[in-house]
């Protein structure tokens, strides 16, 4: 009988951290890089890869296949978080970044497509695009290649 108690004590000792910490994920912003689930993609790639991807100076993925990078909405805490985490830099960096780009005929930011909902359902459509979304919206239709924290 005594094992009744012990077994729910120990159950709830182990799901409440876990529940804080998927908590604290969504409160910090956690972010996931993803591509089709067919893409031909990486399994892996590093914040230096996802870093030349976004950047513009990378037009492939590590092995090769061409590779199309596509952003949230600038302004928003997705977007923000992610130049932060993955460039280091901040949304006023990234602007002048892409505006000397772009100024230079050097390139082209990323297409920006909205909110995760919208970059995962173009992500999952199109083999060689990679984005980021909300760690909350990583579904079947989608592969992550890389967390952002």
């Amino acid at each position: 009988m005594n094992d009744a108690p012990s077994s729910i004590r120990r159950r709830l000792f182990c799901a409440v951290p876990l529940t804080a910490l998927a908590a604290l994920a969504q409160a910090d912003g956690a972010l996931a890089a993803v591509v089709a689930k067919e893409s031909k993609a990486p399994a892996k790639l590093s914040a230096e890869e996802l870093s030349a991807i976004f950047l513009g100076t990378a037009k492939s993925f590590p092995n090769g296949e061409k590779v199309i990078p596509v952003d949230q909405r600038a302004g928003t805490e997705p977007y923000s978080g992610f130049y932060r985490r993955v460039a280091g830099k901040t949304e006023a960096q990234m602007a002048a970044y892409w505006s000397r780009i772009i100024f230079t005929g050097k390139g082209q930011p990323p297409q920006e497509v909205g909110d995760g909902a919208a970059v995962k359902k173009l992500v999952a459509a199109n083999p060689n695009m990679v984005g980021y979304i909300e760690v909350s919206l990583v579904d079947a239709s989608v592969r992550v290649v890389a967390e952002v924290k």
